[in-house]
This record gives C-alpha cells, structure tokens and sequence, in this order.
C-alpha cells in the first residue's frame, strides 16, 4: 500500500501570477501570536506543505518582528524552487519593544522594509509581496510606486494588498498591477464580500483570505466560556474570543457539525470547503491559508479542498456570519 500523499489541485494566482496549490498556508502561527510552539513540530510541518502540494507559503516582516521571516528560511532554501514565497511589509515593529506598533507605507520604508526581508528569508527575490496595511496619510500612488520598482529592479516579482477597500485595490492596480488581495474571510467573517471581493472581480485579481478558520474558532475547539488561552495567545484580546461572545459563537457551529457528520469530516474542513467554494460563488481565484503547527491537521486542511458543499449546505450557513458576537 502507498504512502503517498494525495496533492491538492494548482491554480494561477491571478491574471500572469504562479501556479499556486489551491489551498495555501498562513505561516504566522508555527512560531508566533498563538503561545508556544515546538521547533521540530514546526519544521516537520512545513515538510508536509510541500508533500501536500500546498506551495503557497505566506508570512510578513511583523511577526515576531522578522523572527518568523528567519524561522522560514532554512525550510525556503531546501525548497525554493517548489514553493511561492509570499511577506509582507507595512506594520513596523521594534524587536526591543513588543508594544510597539506602527503603519508604514512611505517609499523610504518600502525600500528599506524589502531588503531586511530579502536578509532574513535569505533569497535574491520574494515571489509575491503585499503591503500589509494601509497608511492613508500616505498617498496609494506613492507606495505602490515604490513597490512596482521593487519588481523593476528583480527584488519582488508579483505585488500584492491587505485589507484595502475595492476602491483602493482599484486605484493601486492602474500604478501597477496588482496579483493578490489578502483579506480575512470565513464563515465567520464576510465583511470582504460588500466590495473589495467585488473589486477583485472585476480586476481579475486572485483573493488570498486569511483565518479562514476563524482564528481557529471554526475547529470547534472554543466550545464554552471556560477555554483557556495561554499567556502568549492574542487572541486573549480579540472580542470574539472573550467574555460572553465565547459561548454565543460557539453556539453558531451547530449547523458546520451537522453537515462535517454528513461528509465524515471535521468543522475545519467544512469551514475551508466553504472558502474554497466561494470562487465559484463569485468568479475569481480564491487560495486561502489556514495555519497550523501540526503536520496531521496540515493534512486535514488539504483534504477540504477535495470536499464540495450542496447548495443545502450552501444555505445552513449563508446566516451564520450576521450572528456572530464581536468584532472581529
């Protein structure tokens, strides 16, 4: 009997991007915001993205400032050439202070943000660059300026966007185009929907969401009010995760258990079908990036992208997102 891991079906990120894995993976988590973590655990995990055929492997500069981009580059060099290398700059942070927080899209930063991530990740290009967030006291026309000489010069080969309005995605994509927007989007969270997914549309610009699990809520894992986050978790101060909104979210899971029982799969994999099928729903490329730090539930995560939802299905959960309790 074969051992051999099944690989997820690939897709073009966008008009002219890289052929993706449809389902990529949100590095954040394996070193940083979720508490501790352990190294080898980690590294074995992120072996098990490539088996997988989920090759689009997404962190950014702020995360554990740089120490996520240094974590990733050992595993980027042994496998370059397989994988499509996405950071992100915009949020500035300083190692000697962990409080701090800044928005930075100034053409200088730009410069400078690109080449301390160049060091870390330890390569001559990243495949797909995105602005974090948006400074709007800074023209867009300006920053995305700066980032299209970064693909002029061979430093970045494909631009991209986080949580911008679709006028905004808009605007950057006549400076220069624009390959991926990265929004968060979930059956929790659909704020995406009311223009930017629009936008992207129109634009042909693939969308990447990020917490399609909804920072883990949609595992089922966050069943009461008496879950116990570690000292090191941020979710410890997002509302959703606190106080009386704990039990009420939890709550909205029922109609994901019925139908995870009905396809002999978990509330995760309902939830990223989900995702996934919203490129059908709306007609653009969708590769979202779960996270995680353990190889089987990496696998787990693949095999939703082999799960198709009826449009009964469909319909249990198009409620779901105006219930939930706390921002997100």
């Amino acid at each position: 009997m074969s051992n051999a891991i099944e690989q997820i079906s690939k897709v073009e990120l966008g008009h002219g991007g890289p052929l993706v894995g449809v389902q990529g993976f949100g590095a954040m988590g394996i070193s940083h915001a979720y508490g501790q973590t352990d190294d080898a655990a980690a590294r074995d995990t992120l072996e098990a993205t490539v088996e997988a055929g989920v090759t689009l492997i997404d962190t950014a500069d702020m995360y554990g400032a740089g120490a996520n981009e240094e974590f990733l580059a050992p595993f980027v060099a042994a496998h370059r050439d397989e994988i499509t290398l996405a950071t992100k700059f915009g949020v500035e942070r300083r190692a000697d202070d962990p409080d701090y927080r800044a928005i930075r899209n100034d053409p200088g930063y730009v410069k400078q943000a690109v080449e301390a991530s160049l060091r870390r990740l330890n390569v001559e290009v990243i495949d797909l660059y995105y602005m974090h967030r948006r400074d709007p006291a800074v023209p867009l026309a300006e920053s995305v300026g700066a980032m299209a000489e970064l693909v002029r010069e061979g430093k970045v080969r494909h631009l991209g966007l986080s949580e911008v309005t679709g006028a905004e995605l808009r605007e950057a994509h006549a400076v220069h185009p624009i390959t991926a927007l990265q929004s968060e989007w979930s059956v929790f969270s659909r704020d995406a929907e009311r223009g930017a997914v629009g936008a992207a549309v129109e634009l042909n610009v693939a969308f990447v969401p990020y917490s399609p699990l909804g920072k883990g809520f949609l595992t089922g894992a966050f069943t009461d009010t008496g879950t116990v986050l570690s000292s090191g978790d941020v979710r410890q101060s997002h509302p959703r995760f606190t106080g009386d909104n704990v039990k009420a979210n939890a709550a909205l899971l029922a109609p994901l258990r019925t139908i995870a029982a009905d396809h002999g799969a978990t509330t995760a994999q309902i939830a990223l079908a989900w995702v996934q099928q919203r490129a059908q729903a709306h007609g653009l490329t969708v590769v979202p990036i779960p996270g995680t730090r353990s190889r089987g539930r990496l696998l787990e995560n693949a095999a939703a992208t082999r799960i198709t939802l009826t449009s009964d299905e469909l319909a249990l959960l198009e409620p779901v997102a105006a219930q939930v309790a706390g921002d997100r």
